[in-house]
Protein backbone atom coordinates (compact mmCIF):
# COMPACT_ATOMS: atom_id res chain seq x y z
CA UNK A 1 0.00 0.00 0.00
CA UNK A 2 1.13 3.33 -0.96
CA UNK A 3 1.61 6.15 1.65
CA UNK A 4 -0.78 8.41 -0.29
CA UNK A 5 -3.31 5.63 0.05
CA UNK A 6 -2.52 4.70 3.41
CA UNK A 7 -3.00 8.36 4.13
CA UNK A 8 -6.57 8.44 3.02
CA UNK A 9 -7.40 5.45 4.60
CA UNK A 10 -6.48 6.73 7.54
CA UNK A 11 -8.63 10.30 7.00
CA UNK A 12 -11.35 8.18 6.45
CA UNK A 13 -11.04 6.01 9.34
CA UNK A 14 -10.52 9.35 11.20
CA UNK A 15 -13.77 11.07 10.22
CA UNK A 16 -16.07 7.39 10.15
CA UNK A 17 -15.48 6.57 13.67
CA UNK A 18 -17.18 9.57 15.28
CA UNK A 19 -20.21 9.36 13.18
CA UNK A 20 -20.38 5.43 13.53
CA UNK A 21 -20.25 6.29 17.10
CA UNK A 22 -23.06 9.37 17.10
CA UNK A 23 -24.81 6.28 14.80
CA UNK A 24 -24.67 3.64 17.93
CA UNK A 25 -25.94 5.75 20.63
CA UNK A 26 -28.77 7.04 18.59
CA UNK A 27 -29.65 3.32 17.76
CA UNK A 28 -29.53 2.86 21.90
CA UNK A 29 -31.38 6.06 22.42
CA UNK A 30 -35.22 4.83 22.61
CA UNK A 31 -36.42 3.81 26.68
CA UNK A 32 -37.96 0.86 26.86
CA UNK A 33 -41.76 1.11 27.90
CA UNK A 34 -42.53 -1.34 30.57
CA UNK A 35 -46.03 -1.90 28.30
CA UNK A 36 -43.43 -3.76 24.98
CA UNK A 37 -44.56 -7.09 24.64
CA UNK A 38 -40.99 -8.55 25.37
CA UNK A 39 -41.04 -6.14 28.58
CA UNK A 40 -44.33 -7.06 29.51
CA UNK A 41 -42.77 -11.19 29.48
CA UNK A 42 -39.73 -10.63 31.41
CA UNK A 43 -41.53 -8.74 34.33
CA UNK A 44 -39.73 -4.72 33.54
CA UNK A 45 -40.30 -2.42 35.39
CA UNK A 46 -38.28 0.84 35.47
CA UNK A 47 -38.12 1.10 39.03
CA UNK A 48 -37.11 -1.73 40.99
CA UNK A 49 -39.22 -0.88 44.26
CA UNK A 50 -42.35 -1.56 42.21
CA UNK A 51 -41.69 -5.16 40.93
CA UNK A 52 -44.53 -7.38 41.43
CA UNK A 53 -43.41 -9.60 44.80
CA UNK A 54 -45.98 -11.90 44.42
CA UNK A 55 -45.09 -13.20 40.74
CA UNK A 56 -41.35 -12.77 41.65
CA UNK A 57 -40.92 -13.68 45.22
CA UNK A 58 -37.11 -13.93 44.84
CA UNK A 59 -37.28 -10.12 43.72
CA UNK A 60 -35.12 -7.82 46.34
CA UNK A 61 -34.93 -4.14 45.90
CA UNK A 62 -31.17 -3.86 45.99
CA UNK A 63 -31.31 -5.52 42.46
CA UNK A 64 -31.29 -3.39 39.89
CA UNK A 65 -30.46 -2.89 36.67
CA UNK A 66 -27.38 -1.22 37.03
CA UNK A 67 -26.18 -3.89 39.02
CA UNK A 68 -26.74 -6.24 36.91
CA UNK A 69 -24.63 -8.36 34.83
CA UNK A 70 -26.26 -7.93 31.46
CA UNK A 71 -26.48 -3.63 31.62
CA UNK A 72 -24.22 -1.85 29.07
CA UNK A 73 -24.58 1.43 30.84
CA UNK A 74 -21.94 2.67 32.92
CA UNK A 75 -22.94 2.61 36.40
CA UNK A 76 -23.64 6.17 37.41
CA UNK A 77 -25.90 6.38 33.50
CA UNK A 78 -29.35 6.71 34.05
CA UNK A 79 -30.31 4.08 31.40
CA UNK A 80 -28.39 2.11 29.74
CA UNK A 81 -28.34 -0.85 27.16
CA UNK A 82 -29.89 -4.35 27.57
CA UNK A 83 -28.83 -7.25 24.84
CA UNK A 84 -32.19 -8.58 25.94
CA UNK A 85 -34.22 -5.35 24.46
CA UNK A 86 -31.98 -4.67 21.56
CA UNK A 87 -32.25 -0.76 20.37
CA UNK A 88 -34.00 0.13 23.51
CA UNK A 89 -32.43 1.79 26.75
CA UNK A 90 -33.40 0.69 29.98
CA UNK A 91 -33.81 2.74 33.18
CA UNK A 92 -30.20 1.86 35.69
CA UNK A 93 -33.30 1.98 38.34
CA UNK A 94 -35.54 -0.71 36.54
CA UNK A 95 -35.24 -4.29 36.87
CA UNK A 96 -36.59 -7.74 34.81
CA UNK A 97 -36.63 -11.46 36.29
CA UNK A 98 -33.68 -11.65 34.47
CA UNK A 99 -31.16 -10.36 36.27
CA UNK A 100 -28.21 -11.52 37.14
CA UNK A 101 -25.73 -10.06 39.57
CA UNK A 102 -22.66 -8.54 37.76
CA UNK A 103 -19.21 -10.50 38.48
Amino acid sequence: MSHHTRRVFLLQVAVAAPLLSAVAARAQGAKLDEKDPQAVALGYVADTAKADAKKYPKHSKDQKCSNCQLYQGKPADAAGGCPLFAGKQVAANGWCASWVKKA
